[in-house]
Protein backbone atom coordinates (compact mmCIF):
# COMPACT_ATOMS: atom_id res chain seq x y z
CA UNK A 1 0.00 0.00 0.00
CA UNK A 2 3.00 2.32 0.41
CA UNK A 3 3.16 3.15 -3.33
CA UNK A 4 -0.50 4.14 -3.18
CA UNK A 5 0.12 6.44 -0.20
CA UNK A 6 3.10 8.01 -1.93
CA UNK A 7 1.06 8.64 -5.07
CA UNK A 8 -1.73 10.25 -3.06
CA UNK A 9 0.72 12.45 -1.19
CA UNK A 10 2.37 13.54 -4.42
CA UNK A 11 -0.99 14.42 -5.93
CA UNK A 12 -1.90 16.51 -2.89
CA UNK A 13 1.43 18.33 -3.04
CA UNK A 14 0.96 19.16 -6.71
CA UNK A 15 -2.58 20.37 -6.06
CA UNK A 16 -1.41 22.65 -3.24
CA UNK A 17 1.33 24.08 -5.42
CA UNK A 18 -1.12 24.75 -8.22
CA UNK A 19 -3.50 26.55 -5.86
CA UNK A 20 -0.79 28.70 -4.28
CA UNK A 21 -0.09 32.26 -5.37
CA UNK A 22 1.78 32.44 -8.65
CA UNK A 23 4.38 35.01 -9.52
CA UNK A 24 2.62 37.58 -11.73
CA UNK A 25 3.92 37.95 -15.24
CA UNK A 26 6.01 41.11 -15.50
CA UNK A 27 4.31 43.78 -17.59
CA UNK A 28 6.20 44.40 -20.82
CA UNK A 29 4.23 47.37 -22.14
CA UNK A 30 1.89 50.01 -20.78
CA UNK A 31 -1.84 50.29 -21.33
CA UNK A 32 -2.09 53.95 -22.34
CA UNK A 33 -5.67 54.99 -23.16
CA UNK A 34 -6.15 58.03 -25.38
CA UNK A 35 -7.65 59.85 -22.41
CA UNK A 36 -8.08 59.35 -18.67
CA UNK A 37 -10.45 61.84 -17.13
CA UNK A 38 -8.95 65.30 -17.65
CA UNK A 39 -5.71 63.85 -19.05
CA UNK A 40 -5.20 63.47 -22.81
CA UNK A 41 -2.43 61.36 -24.29
CA UNK A 42 0.11 63.39 -26.29
CA UNK A 43 2.70 60.74 -27.23
CA UNK A 44 3.59 57.07 -26.86
CA UNK A 45 6.97 55.38 -27.29
CA UNK A 46 7.24 52.63 -29.96
CA UNK A 47 8.22 50.05 -27.32
CA UNK A 48 5.11 50.89 -25.25
CA UNK A 49 7.11 51.58 -22.09
CA UNK A 50 6.55 55.33 -21.94
CA UNK A 51 3.62 57.59 -22.77
CA UNK A 52 2.88 61.22 -21.99
CA UNK A 53 -0.29 63.07 -21.05
CA UNK A 54 -1.30 66.67 -20.56
CA UNK A 55 -4.22 68.48 -18.99
CA UNK A 56 -5.90 71.67 -20.16
CA UNK A 57 -4.30 73.68 -17.35
CA UNK A 58 -0.80 72.69 -18.47
CA UNK A 59 0.04 69.77 -16.17
CA UNK A 60 2.49 67.28 -17.68
CA UNK A 61 2.37 63.55 -16.89
CA UNK A 62 4.91 60.97 -18.03
CA UNK A 63 3.80 57.38 -17.45
CA UNK A 64 6.60 54.83 -17.62
CA UNK A 65 7.70 51.36 -16.62
CA UNK A 66 10.66 51.53 -14.23
CA UNK A 67 12.84 48.54 -13.41
CA UNK A 68 13.63 47.98 -9.74
CA UNK A 69 17.36 48.41 -9.06
CA UNK A 70 18.74 47.82 -5.58
CA UNK A 71 15.26 47.28 -4.13
CA UNK A 72 12.05 49.32 -4.40
CA UNK A 73 13.04 51.92 -1.78
CA UNK A 74 16.34 52.65 -3.53
CA UNK A 75 14.51 52.93 -6.85
CA UNK A 76 12.00 55.42 -5.44
CA UNK A 77 14.77 57.45 -3.79
CA UNK A 78 16.54 57.71 -7.15
CA UNK A 79 13.31 59.04 -8.70
CA UNK A 80 13.06 61.75 -6.03
CA UNK A 81 16.69 62.74 -6.52
CA UNK A 82 16.14 63.09 -10.27
CA UNK A 83 13.00 65.19 -9.81
CA UNK A 84 14.70 67.63 -7.43
CA UNK A 85 18.05 67.84 -9.22
CA UNK A 86 17.40 71.20 -10.95
CA UNK A 87 16.19 73.24 -8.01
CA UNK A 88 17.61 76.71 -7.48
CA UNK A 89 18.15 78.26 -4.03
CA UNK A 90 15.20 80.46 -3.04
CA UNK A 91 15.96 83.93 -1.64
CA UNK A 92 15.54 84.22 2.10
CA UNK A 93 14.60 87.89 2.11
CA UNK A 94 12.52 90.18 -0.10
CA UNK A 95 12.92 93.92 -0.68
CA UNK A 96 10.35 96.27 0.89
CA UNK A 97 9.08 99.60 -0.44
CA UNK A 98 11.53 101.57 1.69
CA UNK A 99 14.50 99.56 0.48
CA UNK A 100 14.67 97.30 3.51
CA UNK A 101 14.18 93.57 3.66
CA UNK A 102 11.67 91.21 5.18
CA UNK A 103 11.52 87.42 5.47
CA UNK A 104 10.38 85.66 2.32
CA UNK A 105 6.82 84.28 2.43
CA UNK A 106 7.47 81.15 0.36
CA UNK A 107 6.74 78.94 3.34
CA UNK A 108 3.09 79.98 3.62
CA UNK A 109 2.31 79.12 0.00
CA UNK A 110 4.25 75.88 0.30
CA UNK A 111 2.29 74.78 3.36
CA UNK A 112 -1.02 75.50 1.59
CA UNK A 113 0.04 73.42 -1.40
CA UNK A 114 1.15 70.63 0.92
CA UNK A 115 -2.26 70.67 2.60
CA UNK A 116 -3.90 70.15 -0.81
CA UNK A 117 -1.57 67.26 -1.53
CA UNK A 118 -2.31 65.71 1.85
CA UNK A 119 -6.05 65.78 1.11
CA UNK A 120 -5.51 63.52 -1.88
CA UNK A 121 -3.27 61.23 0.16
CA UNK A 122 -5.86 61.05 2.97
CA UNK A 123 -7.73 58.13 1.42
CA UNK A 124 -4.53 56.11 1.62
CA UNK A 125 -4.53 56.50 5.39
CA UNK A 126 -8.28 56.57 6.01
CA UNK A 127 -8.21 52.95 7.16
CA UNK A 128 -5.76 53.69 9.96
CA UNK A 129 -7.28 53.96 13.42
CA UNK A 130 -5.40 55.38 16.38
CA UNK A 131 -6.30 54.11 19.86
CA UNK A 132 -4.62 55.24 23.05
CA UNK A 133 -4.45 52.83 26.00
CA UNK A 134 -4.37 54.98 29.14
CA UNK A 135 -2.65 52.18 31.05
CA UNK A 136 -0.22 50.69 28.56
CA UNK A 137 -0.02 53.16 25.64
CA UNK A 138 2.33 56.11 25.49
CA UNK A 139 1.14 59.65 24.80
CA UNK A 140 3.58 62.53 24.96
CA UNK A 141 3.32 66.26 24.26
CA UNK A 142 6.50 68.21 24.99
CA UNK A 143 7.31 71.88 24.37
CA UNK A 144 11.03 72.51 24.51
CA UNK A 145 12.99 75.72 25.00
CA UNK A 146 13.22 77.52 21.67
CA UNK A 147 9.62 76.87 20.62
CA UNK A 148 9.83 73.25 19.46
CA UNK A 149 6.72 71.17 20.15
CA UNK A 150 6.80 67.39 19.91
CA UNK A 151 3.64 65.28 19.88
CA UNK A 152 4.01 61.50 20.09
CA UNK A 153 0.94 59.29 20.00
CA UNK A 154 0.54 55.73 18.74
CA UNK A 155 0.80 56.11 14.97
CA UNK A 156 1.05 59.93 15.02
CA UNK A 157 4.23 61.98 15.37
CA UNK A 158 4.44 65.77 15.01
CA UNK A 159 7.47 68.04 15.39
CA UNK A 160 6.74 71.78 15.00
CA UNK A 161 9.52 74.34 15.32
CA UNK A 162 8.22 77.90 15.84
CA UNK A 163 11.72 79.33 15.53
CA UNK A 164 12.13 78.50 11.84
CA UNK A 165 8.48 77.81 10.92
CA UNK A 166 8.92 74.15 10.04
CA UNK A 167 6.70 71.14 10.68
CA UNK A 168 7.25 67.41 10.32
CA UNK A 169 4.07 65.32 10.50
CA UNK A 170 3.83 61.53 10.24
CA UNK A 171 0.51 59.67 10.23
CA UNK A 172 0.91 55.99 9.40
CA UNK A 173 2.54 55.73 5.95
CA UNK A 174 1.96 59.44 5.22
CA UNK A 175 4.64 62.03 6.00
CA UNK A 176 4.41 65.81 5.44
CA UNK A 177 7.42 68.07 5.92
CA UNK A 178 6.94 71.82 5.44
CA UNK A 179 9.19 74.83 5.86
CA UNK A 180 10.18 78.15 4.32
CA UNK A 181 11.86 76.57 1.29
CA UNK A 182 9.00 74.26 0.34
CA UNK A 183 6.89 71.31 1.38
CA UNK A 184 7.26 67.59 0.78
CA UNK A 185 4.61 64.88 0.98
CA UNK A 186 5.55 61.21 0.95
CA UNK A 187 3.52 58.02 1.21
CA UNK A 188 4.76 54.45 0.81
CA UNK A 189 2.85 51.30 1.75
CA UNK A 190 2.92 47.59 1.03
CA UNK A 191 -0.19 46.29 -0.76
CA UNK A 192 -1.49 43.11 -2.32
CA UNK A 193 -1.36 42.74 -6.06
CA UNK A 194 -4.54 42.55 -8.09
CA UNK A 195 -6.06 39.07 -7.86
CA UNK A 196 -4.21 38.24 -4.61
CA UNK A 197 -6.76 39.41 -2.05
CA UNK A 198 -6.36 36.17 -0.07
CA UNK A 199 -2.58 36.04 -0.24
CA UNK A 200 -1.13 36.71 3.25
CA UNK A 201 1.98 38.20 1.63
CA UNK A 202 1.82 41.75 0.31
CA UNK A 203 3.99 41.53 -2.79
CA UNK A 204 3.16 44.97 -4.19
CA UNK A 205 3.68 48.57 -3.19
CA UNK A 206 2.12 51.96 -3.71
CA UNK A 207 4.03 55.18 -3.24
CA UNK A 208 3.49 58.89 -3.70
CA UNK A 209 5.87 61.84 -3.62
CA UNK A 210 5.05 65.53 -4.06
CA UNK A 211 7.32 68.52 -3.68
CA UNK A 212 6.18 72.14 -3.90
CA UNK A 213 8.39 75.17 -3.52
CA UNK A 214 9.59 78.35 -5.17
CA UNK A 215 12.99 76.84 -5.94
CA UNK A 216 11.58 74.68 -8.74
CA UNK A 217 12.76 75.61 -12.26
CA UNK A 218 10.74 76.81 -15.28
CA UNK A 219 7.87 78.16 -13.20
CA UNK A 220 6.66 74.78 -11.92
CA UNK A 221 4.47 74.88 -8.79
CA UNK A 222 4.94 71.23 -7.91
CA UNK A 223 6.62 68.03 -9.09
CA UNK A 224 6.05 64.49 -7.95
CA UNK A 225 5.20 60.94 -8.82
CA UNK A 226 2.66 58.21 -8.19
CA UNK A 227 4.06 54.66 -8.31
CA UNK A 228 2.63 51.18 -7.99
CA UNK A 229 3.43 47.60 -8.90
CA UNK A 230 5.16 44.43 -7.75
CA UNK A 231 8.14 45.01 -5.46
CA UNK A 232 10.35 43.00 -7.81
CA UNK A 233 9.38 45.36 -10.64
CA UNK A 234 8.78 46.79 -13.01
CA UNK A 235 6.88 49.64 -11.34
CA UNK A 236 4.34 51.79 -13.13
CA UNK A 237 5.41 55.36 -12.38
CA UNK A 238 3.62 58.56 -13.37
CA UNK A 239 5.86 61.62 -13.04
CA UNK A 240 3.78 64.78 -12.67
CA UNK A 241 4.89 68.37 -13.22
CA UNK A 242 2.56 71.35 -13.10
CA UNK A 243 2.74 75.14 -13.24
CA UNK A 244 -0.74 75.49 -11.74
CA UNK A 245 -2.09 74.81 -8.24
CA UNK A 246 -1.11 71.69 -6.34
CA UNK A 247 -3.14 68.48 -6.59
CA UNK A 248 -6.38 67.94 -4.72
CA UNK A 249 -9.48 65.81 -5.09
CA UNK A 250 -10.90 67.99 -7.88
CA UNK A 251 -7.87 68.12 -10.16
CA UNK A 252 -5.67 65.71 -12.09
CA UNK A 253 -4.25 63.49 -9.34
CA UNK A 254 -7.16 61.01 -9.20
CA UNK A 255 -6.69 60.40 -12.95
CA UNK A 256 -2.96 59.88 -12.44
CA UNK A 257 -3.65 57.30 -9.73
CA UNK A 258 -6.04 55.41 -12.02
CA UNK A 259 -3.39 55.15 -14.72
CA UNK A 260 -0.83 53.82 -12.25
CA UNK A 261 -3.13 51.31 -10.59
CA UNK A 262 -4.27 50.01 -13.97
CA UNK A 263 -0.71 49.43 -15.13
CA UNK A 264 0.84 48.51 -11.79
CA UNK A 265 -1.69 45.81 -10.94
CA UNK A 266 -2.27 47.09 -7.40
Amino acid sequence: MKPLYLAAASALALTAAACGPKVPVARGALDCPSSQGDLHRTAMAPDGKTCTYASEDGAEVTLQLVNVVGGPDATLAALETHLLADRTPAPKTAATADGGTEPAKAGTAAVKDAEKAAKEAHEDTSGISVQIDDHHGKAEVVTEDGGTTRVNLPGIHVVADDKNDTADVRIGPLRVNAGDDGATVRMRRDVRLRGEALNPEKRGLRAMFIYTGEDLPAGYRFVGYEAGGPKRGPLAVAVVKSKSEGPDGHEIYPDVKKLVRKNGGV
